[in-house]
């Protein structure tokens, strides 16, 4: 009996149609057993060698952008796919593709409740961009669908399968003793700002991309946050660009052991900076210290009249077949190949729902990030309309049993969230 994974893929921009659909090629060409003893479940390998996989079609907001897309997988796969365009292309995807085991969701930070709740509702199993909501409303009710229906929504954070932090969370953390303070940095190039995103005015760099810090020190210090502070700035993209829209934001968490860690983001970075992106890392501990240069791998190289740059090899790289083709290989593609392992031992296993938690990055842990997100939104434009006004910046949250509680010393405090964290 043939046993296939038939996927729908919604959104296709700098994620969507490169890591995702790239993935999917390499899945459709070779399947899923290949690439499972990257992230450790190679004893699975076996079991799934016969299952095959096909992108069946693809939404997006314009066709533009939705033939783009598919040109680009034919010339991966030699395959066609049917493509959808407006603003809720997974609805029609869906009913025209009833049988779609998954849903592939990679549409702007503000726009990933609509399709995912759709999807579950119509009994398909989700694969979800970071973050998985900017709303804890939004990420209870995924939660809370997802487990009634016994049905897999799985989130892409693959800081989690980056080597260094293999590393550093598997090896070095577990000989140092108690966390201390950390400190995490992750900058984003100027284009993505003003070109390459449409909708910054929607999201902010923290929620865009510091959840990939806050999924890290949740997931493998199994931690949560009991007090934020959070400060951002609106200088460069509103003088020079016109765009309502924080440059920079700075998130500081103390969790519930005792740790406090500062994450630091912009999205305005110069362009000659010589990475793709700056990212950094470091965490005192009793009996130790890591610092780790995640932009920085060894690599750098100089081209005349264009400066040195720096290449992250590690994150996604492409290995040329004896064909002259090419594979995808890096962490980026590990945290997509991990939730869908997961999809085909629910679908083909039966494996409860529970059972698969601790191998794939799970909407609860994500729900933990939500939260800070959301709570950090809230501080930090309380923050910047006393900074305006000469007030300072006094605004803080906590977190606990009675939910997410603003502390603000010129207003009623106010909670925006009352269900357990």
């Amino acid at each position: 009996m043939e046993r296939k994974i038939k996927i729908g893929l919604v959104g296709v921009g700098m994620f969507g149609g490169d890591v995702h659909l790239r993935t999917y090629a390499d899945l459709q060409r070779a399947g899923i057993s290949p690439w499972l003893g990257r992230i450790g479940f190679d004893d699975f390998a076996p079991q799934f060698a016969d299952v095959e996989f096909e992108l069946v079609a693809l939404g997006t907001r314009t066709e533009a952008s939705a033939l783009g897309a598919k040109s680009s997988y034919r010339e991966l796969t030699g395959g066609e796919i049917q493509h959808f365009y407006g603003q809720t292309p997974w609805v029609e995807m869906i009913q025209r593709h009833p049988d779609l085991d998954l849903l592939a969701v990679a549409t702007p930070d503000h726009l990933h409740f609509d399709p995912t709740i759709h999807a579950l509702q119509n009994g398909i199993h989700v694969v979800l961009e970071k973050p998985m909501t900017l709303q804890m409303h939004q990420a209870d009710q995924i939660i809370e669908l997802a487990n009634s229906a016994q049905l897999v929504v799985g989130l892409d954070m693959h800081k989690r399968y980056d080597p260094d932090h293999f590393k550093i969370f598997h090896d070095l953390v577990e000989t140092m003793g108690d966390p201390i303070y950390g400190r995490a940095v992750l900058e984003e190039p100027l284009e993505v700002a003003t070109n390459t995103f449409k909708w910054v005015t929607e999201s902010d760099p923290f929620s865009y991309v510091g959840v990939h810090w806050t999924d890290l020190f949740i997931h493998y210090l199994q931690t949560k946050p009991v007090s934020l502070f959070a400060l951002g700035q609106k200088m460069k993209l509103g003088r020079q660009y016109g765009i309502d829209a924080y440059d920079a934001v700075q998130v500081s968490v103390v969790f519930d052991n005792g740790m406090h860690i500062q994450f630091v983001n912009n999205w305005i970075t110069p362009a000659d900076f010589e990475g793709p992106v700056n990212q950094e890392s470091e965490l005192l501990m009793t009996n130790g210290k890591i610092e780790s240069d995640s932009q920085y791998r060894g690599l750098r190289y100089t081209l005349e009249g264009g400066g040195s740059r720096t290449s992250n090899t590690h994150f996604t790289r492409d290995v040329r077949r004896p064909d002259g083709s090419q594979t995808y290989v890096g962490y980026g593609k590990d945290s997509l190949v991990a939730c869908i392992l997961a999809i085909l031992r629910r679908k083909f296993n039966q494996t409860p729902l529970e059972d698969l938690r601790s191998t794939f990055p799970t909407p609860e842990e994500g729900r933990l990030s939500v939260a800070l997100i959301e709570a950090a939104q809230t501080v930090r434009d309380a923050n910047f309309d006393y900074l305006e006004h000469g007030l300072g910046t006094p605004v803080t949250a906590k977190f606990g049993q009675d939910g997410i509680t603003i502390l603000d010393p010129y207003a009623e405090n106010r909670q925006i969230y009352t269900r357990p964290i």
